[in-house]
């Protein structure tokens, strides 16, 4: 098997459109070769615990409605190419993903990561939950198969905040910059987007053997 990690934030839309992408490519070679690992990386990591309003933060990060409106343009646009429904205007709040980011770690452990990235995904950009919230993280756990009470008594706790932390740093240490990034065999790092044909091609090439799929 290849190790594929996967950097990535759930509020990130850029991330769930990938995330897209790279399922049509499994769904059509199901014997693919990929041992997939998801990585933290916080797009916010100095976000206060509460969160804060969406809109005033996209403002604020993009210097006004007008500039946070354009520059949304081409998530909607991939979105749509992905088969994705988002529901953007639903977001109340752009929250603090540690939790969350927790919560991925501790499904990695029990084997129902993706399941849990995919729910964290649907449950922020199609639903509009804010999944900074400990108890929705709970129903997430729960609907994925984790202990819905252990999860709680863990996120009440500092149980490895400490770690996410450290792991996202370290991400920034090796050079990640942005997200999605997807780093294959621990060796070949391709960020962004990567659309559906790319990752055909290189799952083909790994099954035939191929030391060094191509890449972009």
């Amino acid at each position: 098997m290849v190790t594929l990690d996967i950097f990535s934030d759930p509020i990130c839309p850029w991330c769930y459109i990938g995330k897209a992408y790279l399922d049509r490519a499994l769904l059509d070679a199901p014997d693919h070769p990929f041992t997939i690992r998801w990585r933290p990386f916080m797009l916010n990591p100095e976000m206060p615990p509460e969160g804060m309003d969406r809109r005033a933060y996209l403002e604020a990060k993009f210097g006004g409605k007008a500039q946070a409106v354009e520059a949304y343009l081409p998530v909607t646009e991939h979105a749509r190419d992905a088969g994705l429904a988002l529901d953007l205007d639903h977001i109340a709040r752009t929250p603090s993903t540690v939790d969350a980011h927790r919560l991925i770690h501790w499904a990695g452990i029990e084997g129902v990561q993706t399941a849990v990235v995919s729910s964290l995904f649907r449950a922020y950009f199609e639903e509009g939950r804010d999944i900074g919230d400990r108890e929705v993280l709970g129903d997430i756990a729960d609907a994925c198969g984790l202990d819905a009470s252990l999860v709680q008594r863990l996120l009440a706790s500092d149980a490895d905040r400490r770690e996410i932390v450290e792991m996202d740093a370290a991400a920034r240490g090796m050079g990640v910059t942005s997200v999605p990034t997807f780093v294959v065999a621990g060796q070949h790092a391709v960020p962004g987007a990567q659309p559906t044909d790319l990752w055909s091609r290189v799952i083909a090439e790994l099954r035939e053997g191929g030391a060094q799929p191509a890449l972009p």
